[in-house]
Protein backbone atom coordinates (compact mmCIF):
# COMPACT_ATOMS: atom_id res chain seq x y z
CA UNK A 1 0.00 0.00 0.00
CA UNK A 2 1.59 4.00 -1.08
CA UNK A 3 1.84 5.94 2.27
CA UNK A 4 -1.48 6.59 3.37
CA UNK A 5 -2.96 10.30 2.98
CA UNK A 6 -5.24 9.37 6.11
CA UNK A 7 -4.36 7.11 9.20
CA UNK A 8 -6.70 6.67 12.17
CA UNK A 9 -5.38 4.42 14.58
CA UNK A 10 -7.58 2.62 17.76
CA UNK A 11 -9.51 5.66 18.34
CA UNK A 12 -11.75 6.57 20.97
CA UNK A 13 -14.12 9.68 21.87
CA UNK A 14 -16.78 9.98 24.47
CA UNK A 15 -19.64 12.11 25.39
CA UNK A 16 -19.62 12.62 28.90
CA UNK A 17 -17.88 9.21 29.84
CA UNK A 18 -19.94 7.45 27.06
CA UNK A 19 -18.12 6.00 24.86
CA UNK A 20 -18.91 6.71 21.26
CA UNK A 21 -16.55 5.73 19.49
CA UNK A 22 -14.50 2.44 19.98
CA UNK A 23 -10.92 1.16 19.21
CA UNK A 24 -11.61 2.47 14.75
CA UNK A 25 -8.11 2.00 12.76
CA UNK A 26 -8.39 2.42 9.14
CA UNK A 27 -6.17 4.05 6.67
CA UNK A 28 -6.52 5.42 2.91
CA UNK A 29 -3.88 6.62 0.07
CA UNK A 30 -3.58 9.93 -1.61
CA UNK A 31 -6.11 9.89 -4.12
CA UNK A 32 -8.69 7.44 -2.94
CA UNK A 33 -12.34 8.09 -2.03
CA UNK A 34 -13.62 6.44 1.59
CA UNK A 35 -16.99 6.84 3.37
CA UNK A 36 -18.13 5.53 6.90
CA UNK A 37 -21.90 4.21 6.22
CA UNK A 38 -23.81 3.29 9.05
CA UNK A 39 -27.05 3.68 11.12
CA UNK A 40 -27.93 6.74 12.96
CA UNK A 41 -26.40 7.39 16.04
CA UNK A 42 -23.36 4.79 15.37
CA UNK A 43 -20.82 7.25 15.50
CA UNK A 44 -19.43 8.35 12.27
CA UNK A 45 -19.97 11.92 12.21
CA UNK A 46 -18.09 12.02 15.51
CA UNK A 47 -15.56 10.10 13.72
CA UNK A 48 -15.26 12.87 10.94
CA UNK A 49 -15.21 15.47 13.57
CA UNK A 50 -12.64 14.10 15.09
CA UNK A 51 -10.69 14.16 12.00
CA UNK A 52 -11.68 17.51 10.92
CA UNK A 53 -10.17 19.08 14.49
CA UNK A 54 -13.56 19.76 15.87
CA UNK A 55 -13.18 17.02 18.59
CA UNK A 56 -10.23 16.16 20.33
CA UNK A 57 -9.69 12.30 20.62
CA UNK A 58 -9.94 10.53 23.99
CA UNK A 59 -6.95 7.59 22.34
CA UNK A 60 -5.94 6.87 19.41
CA UNK A 61 -4.28 9.14 16.68
CA UNK A 62 -4.77 10.86 13.66
CA UNK A 63 -2.16 11.17 10.97
CA UNK A 64 -2.95 13.49 7.45
CA UNK A 65 0.17 12.69 5.23
CA UNK A 66 2.29 11.05 7.91
CA UNK A 67 1.80 14.30 10.52
CA UNK A 68 0.15 13.57 13.58
CA UNK A 69 -2.73 16.14 14.48
CA UNK A 70 -4.60 14.37 16.79
CA UNK A 71 -3.71 12.30 19.97
CA UNK A 72 -3.84 12.47 23.57
CA UNK A 73 -1.59 14.58 23.67
CA UNK A 74 -1.64 16.81 20.25
CA UNK A 75 -4.47 18.23 18.49
CA UNK A 76 -3.35 20.76 15.72
CA UNK A 77 -6.36 23.40 15.02
CA UNK A 78 -8.91 22.53 12.42
CA UNK A 79 -7.81 25.80 10.30
CA UNK A 80 -3.86 24.36 10.38
CA UNK A 81 -5.20 20.63 9.14
CA UNK A 82 -5.51 22.19 5.40
CA UNK A 83 -8.56 20.07 4.99
CA UNK A 84 -12.17 21.33 3.40
CA UNK A 85 -15.46 20.12 4.42
CA UNK A 86 -18.84 20.15 2.76
CA UNK A 87 -21.75 19.96 4.87
CA UNK A 88 -25.48 18.27 5.10
CA UNK A 89 -27.22 22.16 5.00
CA UNK A 90 -24.55 23.22 2.21
CA UNK A 91 -23.91 26.55 4.76
CA UNK A 92 -23.10 29.30 2.22
CA UNK A 93 -23.42 32.75 2.96
CA UNK A 94 -26.94 34.06 1.53
CA UNK A 95 -25.44 37.79 1.64
CA UNK A 96 -22.24 36.87 -1.22
CA UNK A 97 -23.19 35.51 -4.34
CA UNK A 98 -21.98 32.03 -6.15
CA UNK A 99 -18.37 33.64 -7.28
CA UNK A 100 -17.68 35.16 -3.66
CA UNK A 101 -18.53 31.90 -1.92
CA UNK A 102 -16.41 29.69 -4.13
CA UNK A 103 -13.69 32.35 -3.10
CA UNK A 104 -14.16 32.85 0.65
CA UNK A 105 -11.60 30.89 1.73
CA UNK A 106 -8.84 32.38 -0.67
CA UNK A 107 -8.51 35.97 1.00
CA UNK A 108 -4.70 35.34 1.12
CA UNK A 109 -4.61 35.17 -2.69
CA UNK A 110 -3.87 37.65 -4.77
CA UNK A 111 -7.24 39.13 -7.19
CA UNK A 112 -5.94 37.84 -10.27
CA UNK A 113 -5.48 33.95 -8.12
CA UNK A 114 -8.89 34.27 -6.61
CA UNK A 115 -10.56 35.40 -9.45
CA UNK A 116 -8.88 32.45 -11.81
CA UNK A 117 -9.20 30.15 -9.15
CA UNK A 118 -13.12 30.66 -8.60
CA UNK A 119 -13.86 30.54 -12.71
CA UNK A 120 -11.90 27.19 -12.56
CA UNK A 121 -13.41 25.36 -9.83
CA UNK A 122 -17.40 26.93 -10.95
CA UNK A 123 -16.51 25.52 -14.18
CA UNK A 124 -14.95 21.90 -12.55
CA UNK A 125 -18.96 21.65 -10.85
CA UNK A 126 -20.88 22.59 -13.89
CA UNK A 127 -21.58 25.98 -12.47
CA UNK A 128 -19.52 28.66 -15.14
CA UNK A 129 -22.74 30.87 -15.72
CA UNK A 130 -24.02 30.73 -12.28
CA UNK A 131 -21.26 33.48 -10.58
CA UNK A 132 -23.37 36.13 -10.57
CA UNK A 133 -26.36 34.33 -8.97
CA UNK A 134 -27.36 34.04 -5.29
CA UNK A 135 -27.88 31.28 -3.07
CA UNK A 136 -31.51 31.63 -2.80
CA UNK A 137 -31.32 31.43 -6.84
CA UNK A 138 -30.04 28.14 -7.25
CA UNK A 139 -32.04 24.75 -6.61
CA UNK A 140 -30.88 22.12 -4.15
CA UNK A 141 -28.11 20.28 -6.02
CA UNK A 142 -26.66 23.52 -7.49
CA UNK A 143 -26.18 24.55 -3.99
CA UNK A 144 -24.61 21.46 -3.35
CA UNK A 145 -21.97 21.95 -6.48
CA UNK A 146 -21.32 25.93 -5.18
CA UNK A 147 -20.45 24.35 -1.68
CA UNK A 148 -17.83 21.94 -3.09
CA UNK A 149 -16.42 24.23 -5.18
CA UNK A 150 -15.95 26.36 -1.84
CA UNK A 151 -14.21 23.19 -0.44
CA UNK A 152 -12.00 22.01 -3.39
CA UNK A 153 -10.99 25.94 -4.06
CA UNK A 154 -8.26 26.73 -1.40
CA UNK A 155 -6.70 22.70 -2.84
CA UNK A 156 -6.78 21.12 0.48
CA UNK A 157 -5.01 18.25 1.30
CA UNK A 158 -8.03 16.16 2.54
CA UNK A 159 -12.12 16.64 1.97
CA UNK A 160 -14.31 15.39 4.67
CA UNK A 161 -18.36 15.61 2.98
CA UNK A 162 -20.95 14.89 5.65
CA UNK A 163 -24.41 13.10 4.92
CA UNK A 164 -23.74 16.19 1.73
CA UNK A 165 -26.95 14.81 -0.63
CA UNK A 166 -29.37 14.11 2.42
CA UNK A 167 -31.73 17.03 1.90
CA UNK A 168 -32.13 16.45 -2.12
CA UNK A 169 -34.85 13.88 -3.15
CA UNK A 170 -33.76 10.60 -4.58
CA UNK A 171 -33.39 10.49 -8.37
CA UNK A 172 -31.23 13.86 -7.90
CA UNK A 173 -29.18 12.33 -5.12
CA UNK A 174 -28.04 9.54 -7.37
CA UNK A 175 -26.98 11.56 -9.81
CA UNK A 176 -25.35 13.97 -7.84
CA UNK A 177 -23.16 11.64 -6.16
CA UNK A 178 -21.75 9.68 -9.37
CA UNK A 179 -21.09 13.73 -10.53
CA UNK A 180 -18.99 14.26 -7.42
CA UNK A 181 -17.24 11.25 -7.62
CA UNK A 182 -16.16 12.24 -11.00
CA UNK A 183 -15.25 15.72 -9.70
CA UNK A 184 -12.75 14.14 -7.20
CA UNK A 185 -11.35 11.66 -9.43
CA UNK A 186 -10.72 14.68 -11.58
CA UNK A 187 -9.03 16.85 -8.87
CA UNK A 188 -6.95 13.86 -7.51
CA UNK A 189 -8.19 14.70 -3.92
CA UNK A 190 -8.32 12.42 -1.32
CA UNK A 191 -11.63 12.44 0.03
CA UNK A 192 -13.87 11.05 3.28
CA UNK A 193 -17.92 10.53 2.73
CA UNK A 194 -20.25 10.18 6.29
CA UNK A 195 -23.72 8.59 5.10
CA UNK A 196 -26.39 6.21 6.24
CA UNK A 197 -27.30 5.48 2.76
CA UNK A 198 -25.17 2.57 1.50
CA UNK A 199 -26.52 3.46 -2.27
CA UNK A 200 -24.62 6.56 -1.94
CA UNK A 201 -21.81 5.08 -0.51
CA UNK A 202 -21.73 2.46 -3.44
CA UNK A 203 -21.93 5.41 -5.78
CA UNK A 204 -18.76 7.54 -4.66
CA UNK A 205 -16.75 5.49 -2.33
CA UNK A 206 -13.31 3.40 -3.28
CA UNK A 207 -13.34 1.83 -0.09
CA UNK A 208 -16.36 1.78 2.96
CA UNK A 209 -16.35 1.29 6.05
CA UNK A 210 -19.50 -0.36 8.23
CA UNK A 211 -19.92 1.33 11.58
CA UNK A 212 -21.77 -0.15 14.52
CA UNK A 213 -22.25 0.99 17.56
CA UNK A 214 -18.92 2.99 17.57
CA UNK A 215 -16.76 0.13 16.08
CA UNK A 216 -15.54 -0.45 12.56
CA UNK A 217 -16.72 -3.90 11.38
CA UNK A 218 -15.29 -3.71 8.45
CA UNK A 219 -13.87 -1.58 6.20
CA UNK A 220 -13.10 -3.37 1.99
CA UNK A 221 -14.54 -2.59 -1.30
CA UNK A 222 -17.99 -1.96 -1.77
CA UNK A 223 -17.59 -4.84 -4.01
CA UNK A 224 -15.86 -7.17 -1.14
CA UNK A 225 -18.81 -5.75 1.36
CA UNK A 226 -21.57 -7.17 -0.51
CA UNK A 227 -20.52 -10.51 -1.76
CA UNK A 228 -17.88 -11.40 1.11
CA UNK A 229 -19.06 -9.15 4.61
CA UNK A 230 -17.16 -10.31 7.70
CA UNK A 231 -19.36 -9.83 10.16
CA UNK A 232 -23.38 -11.14 10.22
CA UNK A 233 -24.19 -7.16 10.93
CA UNK A 234 -22.34 -5.92 7.33
CA UNK A 235 -24.32 -9.14 5.53
CA UNK A 236 -27.35 -7.91 6.88
CA UNK A 237 -26.84 -3.54 6.46
CA UNK A 238 -25.40 -4.30 3.01
CA UNK A 239 -27.72 -4.94 0.13
CA UNK A 240 -31.38 -6.85 0.72
CA UNK A 241 -31.04 -10.44 1.92
CA UNK A 242 -32.06 -13.29 4.50
CA UNK A 243 -30.77 -15.94 6.27
CA UNK A 244 -32.06 -19.50 5.68
CA UNK A 245 -30.97 -22.41 7.83
CA UNK A 246 -28.00 -24.98 6.15
CA UNK A 247 -26.33 -28.24 8.94
CA UNK A 248 -22.85 -29.24 8.10
CA UNK A 249 -22.14 -32.95 6.55
CA UNK A 250 -19.56 -35.00 7.13
CA UNK A 251 -18.55 -34.54 3.33
CA UNK A 252 -18.00 -30.76 4.14
CA UNK A 253 -21.44 -29.42 2.29
CA UNK A 254 -24.08 -27.03 3.27
CA UNK A 255 -27.02 -28.78 3.52
CA UNK A 256 -30.26 -26.44 3.35
CA UNK A 257 -33.93 -26.68 2.56
CA UNK A 258 -33.10 -25.50 -0.97
CA UNK A 259 -30.13 -28.24 -1.72
CA UNK A 260 -26.61 -28.49 -1.21
CA UNK A 261 -23.95 -26.14 -1.37
CA UNK A 262 -20.37 -27.76 -1.80
CA UNK A 263 -18.20 -24.42 -0.57
CA UNK A 264 -18.85 -21.45 1.55
CA UNK A 265 -18.35 -23.74 5.07
CA UNK A 266 -16.67 -21.90 7.40
CA UNK A 267 -13.06 -22.86 8.98
CA UNK A 268 -13.59 -25.37 12.21
CA UNK A 269 -17.14 -27.09 11.17
CA UNK A 270 -18.06 -30.18 12.12
CA UNK A 271 -20.80 -32.33 10.70
CA UNK A 272 -24.16 -31.47 12.28
CA UNK A 273 -22.99 -28.15 13.25
CA UNK A 274 -26.00 -25.51 11.80
CA UNK A 275 -24.93 -22.11 10.05
CA UNK A 276 -27.29 -19.42 8.61
CA UNK A 277 -26.82 -18.97 5.33
CA UNK A 278 -27.05 -15.42 3.68
CA UNK A 279 -29.46 -15.42 0.40
CA UNK A 280 -29.09 -12.04 -1.66
CA UNK A 281 -32.07 -11.98 -4.05
CA UNK A 282 -29.48 -12.11 -7.17
CA UNK A 283 -28.74 -16.03 -5.88
CA UNK A 284 -32.84 -17.15 -6.23
CA UNK A 285 -33.08 -17.77 -10.01
CA UNK A 286 -36.50 -18.31 -11.69
CA UNK A 287 -36.61 -21.87 -13.06
CA UNK A 288 -40.10 -23.84 -13.64
CA UNK A 289 -37.57 -26.68 -14.03
CA UNK A 290 -36.41 -26.88 -10.34
CA UNK A 291 -38.04 -29.53 -8.31
CA UNK A 292 -37.88 -26.80 -5.28
CA UNK A 293 -40.70 -24.52 -5.19
CA UNK A 294 -41.88 -21.18 -3.37
CA UNK A 295 -44.86 -19.17 -3.79
CA UNK A 296 -45.46 -15.24 -4.46
CA UNK A 297 -46.27 -13.94 -1.07
CA UNK A 298 -45.33 -10.11 -2.75
CA UNK A 299 -43.75 -8.65 -5.56
CA UNK A 300 -42.63 -5.05 -6.59
CA UNK A 301 -42.48 -3.84 -9.90
CA UNK A 302 -39.01 -2.13 -10.94
CA UNK A 303 -40.00 -1.80 -14.69
CA UNK A 304 -37.22 -3.95 -16.20
CA UNK A 305 -37.37 -6.60 -13.29
CA UNK A 306 -39.80 -7.79 -10.46
CA UNK A 307 -38.53 -8.00 -6.49
CA UNK A 308 -40.59 -11.21 -5.42
CA UNK A 309 -40.80 -12.52 -1.68
CA UNK A 310 -40.82 -16.26 -1.89
CA UNK A 311 -42.30 -18.17 0.70
CA UNK A 312 -40.32 -21.62 1.20
CA UNK A 313 -42.07 -25.08 1.82
CA UNK A 314 -40.87 -24.20 5.73
CA UNK A 315 -42.39 -20.75 5.75
CA UNK A 316 -38.85 -19.08 5.30
CA UNK A 317 -39.15 -16.27 3.20
CA UNK A 318 -36.49 -15.37 0.73
CA UNK A 319 -35.79 -12.75 -2.19
CA UNK A 320 -35.33 -13.19 -5.77
CA UNK A 321 -35.26 -10.89 -8.82
CA UNK A 322 -37.04 -11.84 -11.64
CA UNK A 323 -37.43 -10.22 -15.78
CA UNK A 324 -40.27 -8.31 -15.50
CA UNK A 325 -41.56 -10.24 -18.30
CA UNK A 326 -42.37 -13.35 -15.75
CA UNK A 327 -45.60 -12.00 -13.75
CA UNK A 328 -46.67 -13.99 -11.53
CA UNK A 329 -49.87 -13.30 -9.36
CA UNK A 330 -49.90 -13.42 -5.53
CA UNK A 331 -50.03 -17.16 -4.33
CA UNK A 332 -48.74 -18.46 -7.53
CA UNK A 333 -46.07 -21.46 -7.12
CA UNK A 334 -42.99 -20.78 -8.71
CA UNK A 335 -40.09 -22.99 -9.90
CA UNK A 336 -36.44 -21.47 -7.75
CA UNK A 337 -33.02 -22.70 -7.08
CA UNK A 338 -29.39 -21.17 -6.35
CA UNK A 339 -27.24 -19.85 -8.06
CA UNK A 340 -24.32 -18.24 -5.80
CA UNK A 341 -21.30 -17.03 -6.67
CA UNK A 342 -19.94 -16.58 -2.92
CA UNK A 343 -21.47 -18.57 -0.07
CA UNK A 344 -21.61 -16.80 2.96
CA UNK A 345 -22.62 -18.35 6.10
CA UNK A 346 -22.30 -17.69 9.74
CA UNK A 347 -22.85 -20.30 12.81
CA UNK A 348 -26.71 -19.90 13.68
CA UNK A 349 -27.48 -17.52 15.85
CA UNK A 350 -30.34 -19.93 17.81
Amino acid sequence: MAAASLEVRALEHAYDHVPVVRGLSFAMEAGSIGCLLGPSGCGKTTVLRCVAGFEPVRGGSISLSGRVVSSEDANVPPEQRGIGMVFQDYALFPHLDVARNVAFGLERWTAAERESRTRAMLELVGLADAGRAWPHQLSGGQQQRVALARALAPKPGLLLLDEPFSNLDTDLRERLSLEVRAILKETGITAILVTHDQHEAFAIADEIGVMNAGALEQWASPYDLYHRPGTRFVADFIGQGVFVRGVADARGCLVSELGELAEGLPAGAAAGDAFDVLLRPDDIVHDDASPWRASVVAKTFRGAEFLYTLALASGTRVLAVVPSHHDHAIGEGIGIRLDIDHVVAFRASG
